[in-house]
């Protein structure tokens, strides 16, 4: 029987959680950065507490005299809910009808080819919930959560009542700049900003995402030049830089290359988005709840919850589902910060 096939270990939870996390996709610059510190949860919903300690200088006092008391800290209990990712996929007993031959029970081989390209081949359902998340941390490293029609999950300002900090003009566009000015408006505008308002949080460099023409722009101005018309790295800025990141300012560079039609997941052409990085960092978070069966009922979350749901009653189709529920989470909105080139 076809139906037999899908009871083998082969197409176990297990199983497929093994062939799911051997995949590559793309986009995923910020996926590979690792600055999503993992968090597998139980339930649905993330708690996080805001403690708001400030420190204060201690006028002197007369020996004797009574003490001034420390402020207790204000706390602040927040509730957020892990969202779902999930699609799927129908493959019809007529699509297969070449994989099995006439006379025998499966070709067991083949049929697992099929499911793996549809599962996660380069555009099937895993290169999607992937992209997916990717757009999610892009969205969570800009301090706006944004689902796939670009309408907001979560706005990490206004949920944490930060005001978005003023878009810096890095001013690219002029062709006389003056000198030193592109190093200072990074050193003050960017590295001590987000150094004043980490409060604590821990992180080990800053990262700036760029948009294509930011990046010519950037790559072309005089003081970045000069910086590296001694080092080994001026090759790359004279032959192409494609691809490479480089280091100005305290700040690491680099285009943020998203999809192929620069709008689905990516970055506008003419910007660039600066936020705190490093693995273990206590600034950027994915939270990850269980799945939804019985089986999945107070189990730690994982990324991936694949399924093979075959036609009980006809036996004329085979579904392939993907489901995830995690959330990017932004603990320190008012560390992030954005510019533009003109």
């Amino acid at each position: 029987m076809f139906m037999d096939i899908f009871n083998q270990d082969a197409f176990s939870l297990a199983s497929m959680l093994q062939a799911v996390e051997r995949v590559d996709t793309k986009p995923d610059r910020l996926g590979s950065l690792g600055i999503f510190t993992p968090n597998p949860i139980r339930t649905a919903i993330v708690s996080v507490e805001e403690r708001a300690g400030t420190l204060a200088l201690i006028k002197t006092s007369a020996r004797g005299a009574p003490l001034d008391q420390r402020k207790t800290e204000k706390r602040n209990m927040r509730n957020f809910e892990t969202k779902r990712i999930a699609k799927g996929d129908r493959i019809l007993a007529s699509e297969l009808q070449f994989v099995r031959q006439f006379g025998t029970e499966d070709q067991l081989a083949e049929l697992q080819v099929e499911l793996a390209r549809r599962l996660d081949g380069p555009s099937g359902l895993v290169a999607e919930v992937e992209m997916t998340m990717e757009n999610m941390r892009l969205g969570a490293v800009q301090g706006i959560l944004a689902d796939a029609d670009g309408s907001p999950i979560y706005n990490w300002f206004t949920e944490f009542g930060i005001t978005q900090a003023t878009e810096v003009d890095f001013d690219l566009d002029n062709s006389s700049p003056a000198s030193g000015v592109l190093r200072k408006t990074v050193q003050d505008k960017v590295v001590r900003a987000m150094r004043r308002k980490a409060k604590g949080a821990r992180y080990s460099g800053i990262r700036a995402l760029c948009g294509s023409a930011f990046f010519d722009d950037l790559i072309a101005h005089p003081e970045v030049r000069e910086t590296y018309l001694n080092q080994q790295g001026a090759s790359e800025l004279r032959e192409g830089y494609d691809g490479i990141s480089f280091t100005f300012g305290g700040v690491t560079w680099e285009e943020y290359v998203g999809t192929d039609d620069n709008s689905t997941v990516a970055i506008d052409t003419d910007k660039v988005k600066f936020f705190p990085e490093g693995t273990g960092n206590t600034v950027f978070e994915m939270a990850l709840s269980p799945g939804e069966q019985f089986s999945h009922l107070g189990q730690l979350g994982q990324p991936y919850y694949p399924m093979v749901v075959p036609d009980m009653k006809r036996d004329q189709y085979v579904d392939l589902e993907v489901y995830s529920y995690p959330l990017f989470l932004c603990k320190r909105p008012e560390m992030l910060l954005r510019g533009k080139r003109t």
